[in-house]
Order: C-alpha cells, then sequence, then structure tokens
C-alpha cells in the first residue's frame, strides 16, 4: 500500500510524496533531497485546492495541476502497488515500472 501525501516548501511550492503506508517520511531528508529548506505537509484545504482530490483519496494520477512527484527508493524494487485512485477507499492497483513509468518521479531515499 502506497499513501500519496501532498506536501509544500518554504515558498508553498506543492509536490507529491510517494511512501510507503506503514512509514513515516523524514521532511529533512526529503528537503535536503530537492534543495528545498523546509518541507512540511499541506494543510487539508491546501492539497485539495492542489490536487482537485479530497483529502483520504488523493490520488498522483490526474491533479488539477501538475507537481513534481518525489517517491521513497524502496517502492522501485516493488513488483506490484496499490494505491489511491482518486477517492477515499478506492484502491488501484498496478504494475510498479507502469505507475513510475507514468509519474515520472525523483526516486529519494527520505524514510524516517
Amino acid at each position: 500500500m502506497i499513501k500519496t501525501l501532498i506536501m509544500e516548501d518554504e515558498r508553498t511550492n506543492p509536490l507529491i510524496v510517494l511512501m510507503h503506508g506503514d512509514r513515516q517520511v523524514s521532511t529533512q531528508s526529503l528537503a535536503r533531497a530537492v534543495g528545498a529548506k523546509r518541507i512540511a505537509p499541506c494543510e487539508p484545504k491546501v492539497a485539495e485546492r492542489h490536487t482537485g482530490y479530497r483529502v483520504g483519496g488523493t490520488s498522483p494520477f490526474g491533479t488539477r495541476r501538475d507537481m513534481p512527484v518525489y517517491c521513497e527508493t524502496g517502492i522501485s524494487a516493488l513488483a506490484r502497488i496499490y494505491i489511491n485512485g482518486g477517492k477515499r477507499g478506492y484502491i488501484v492497483a498496478l504494475a510498479t515500472a507502469d505507475a513510475l513509468g507514468l509519474l515520472s518521479p525523483t526516486l529519494v531515499s527520505m524514510t524516517a
């Protein structure tokens, strides 16, 4: 299970973060990797404005605006992922290679 998180840097530029569902994001590691001073989760209403999805149903596919995507490196080693499909409780299974091909994420080691 992969969770989709919407975060922003110190200039409020949004970004999509893909992380294992049972792990936490080290925002400090992520900030270093992207060259930002600070990364923090968006407030729910702000995340909804950026993506067009309600929090709890956020998908990295088909967001309202284009945002850079950062993916925990360990995810790329998985054969298949389960990820939110755009509404709460709607989970999509797909080959990891297909998801990474569509999203073109930057792979980052950011597990806390």
